[in-house]
């Protein structure tokens, strides 16, 4: 068993253990073939490969949650069943809390099985809430809600990157979460976010007025399945069933594109977006906790 960076050939093998042991995540072999292939990460970010001969047995990516201020980590760790308990996940975890310390990062977090709580508590992991996954067929979304006078719904492509971003401004401050967002400059934002190769800014929607977004629905993935990402409305909006309508919009288009697949997650506790979600048709598939620990 060889850890080792992730390679652009491991993708194949890589995907198939997505599949396996976290399929809600909605990991695609393009949103993998994009970042392999892409050699250069930014601060704390990194990509991870547990290889036994051809086959990858174990997985990890890290990265530095943008604008947190302490600056915070976080890692995705996954193992195959039949190679657990053998020192896998252990070398993994090493690997990507080196990556987070040497991007700055003073705490790691990571969303994980339950069933993972005693292991992680040897790096000093403890629980703050738990997360849950769910996913739908995009055809199988309600009749789109009225359009209030004066708004309309646009695909993110054919906005100004700039009005999403003073929106995203404000969402990542008031949103329900562990870390705290301050503020993430313009640039950043436009290269981590709009410019990322994850996001499908054509199947991404948002709700205008004449001057500013108001809501928004972030999508990753691709035109087959599609992870939502964030879903925002501004809090002077909020309470008027934008956010079902922004997310209706999108679950249309992803539709009427061909995409067969979306999913998304809720912090326990996030009441107003789960009940959006459990309307417009998505059902919980699993749970993970939120694990954090200092590094």
């Amino acid at each position: 068993m060889e850890i080792r960076p992730a390679q652009l050939g491991d993708a194949e093998s890589a995907l198939e253990l997505h599949d396996l042991v976290a399929p809600f995540l909605a990991t695609t072999g393009a949103s993998l073939r994009r970042r392999l292939g892409n050699p250069t990460f930014g601060p704390g970010a990194g990509v991870f490969a547990a290889v036994d001969g051809e086959e990858v047995i174990g997985w990890t990516s890290t990265g530095l949650i943008a604008g947190s201020d302490p600056l915070d980590g976080q890692l995705r760790l996954i193992v195959h069943p039949d190679h657990r308990g053998r020192g896998v996940g252990t070398a993994l975890l090493d690997a990507a809390h080196e990556r987070l310390k040497e991007g700055g990062a003073v705490t790691s977090r990571v969303f994980a099985d339950p069933a993972s709580i005693g292991w992680a508590s040897q790096w000093g992991y403890r629980e703050t809430r738990r997360v849950h996954y769910a996913s739908m067929a995009p055809g199988d979304a309600p009749e789109l809600p009225p359009l209030p006078d004066g708004l309309r719904l646009t695909p993110l492509n054919e906005l100004d990157p700039r009005q999403l971003y003073e929106a995203d401004e404000i969402a990542q401050r008031t949103k329900p979460g562990d870390a705290k967002i301050t503020a993430r400059p313009y640039e950043s934002w436009l290269a981590g976010t709009w410019s990322s190769p994850a996001i499908v800014l054509d199947l991404s929607m948002a709700l205008a007025d004449d001057t500013r977004v108001i809501g928004f629905t972030l999508g990753n993935g691709d035109h087959e399945k599609i992870w939502s990402q964030m879903t925002a409305t501004l809090p002077e909006f909020r309470g008027r069933g934008l956010a079902k309508l922004v997310k209706c919009a999108a679950l249309h288009r992803a539709a009427a594109a061909g995409v067969t697949g979306m999913y998304t997650a809720n912090y326990d506790g996030n009441g107003p977006m789960i009940a959006v979600n459990e309307w417009l048709g998505y059902t919980r598939t699993a749970t993970h906790v939120v694990l954090i620990c200092p590094l």
